[in-house]
């Protein structure tokens, strides 16, 4: 996934607390880390258990995403609400990569 988005030309910053890089990419700890390095960022696409979430949109929120995206088969009802009420647009138990195959954005 990471991977794909990155072939297509997106602008990614993978957030784990466990990696100093992904792919070549430097990563960070925190969305906030990441954001001080790098800027503001529209999506914040997050691959982790549902129930895990609710953090992950209070620091979305918290530093001007202007969206959450839960992965396929992520769904956090809270998450949302939280995303929502900050301001963002939520997307819920769908696939990036899939979804800009769908649009027509893969090549």
């Amino acid at each position: 996934m990471f991977r794909s988005l990155l072939g297509w030309g997106f602008d990614c910053v993978p957030v784990n607390p466990n990696e100093r890089e992904v792919l070549g990419v430097p990563a960070f700890g925190t969305l906030a880390l990441a954001v001080a390095a790098t800027g503001p960022f529209d999506i914040v696409d997050v691959f982790r258990r549902s129930e895990l979430c609710v953090p992950h949109a209070v620091e979305a929120v918290a530093t001007g995403a202007a969206v959450l995206w839960l992965q396929l088969g992520v769904v956090n009802w809270e998450a949302a609400r939280i995303a929502r009420e900050g301001g963002l647009d939520v997307v819920m138990d769908r696939c990036t990569a899939i979804e800009w195959g769908r649009i027509g954005g893969a090549r």
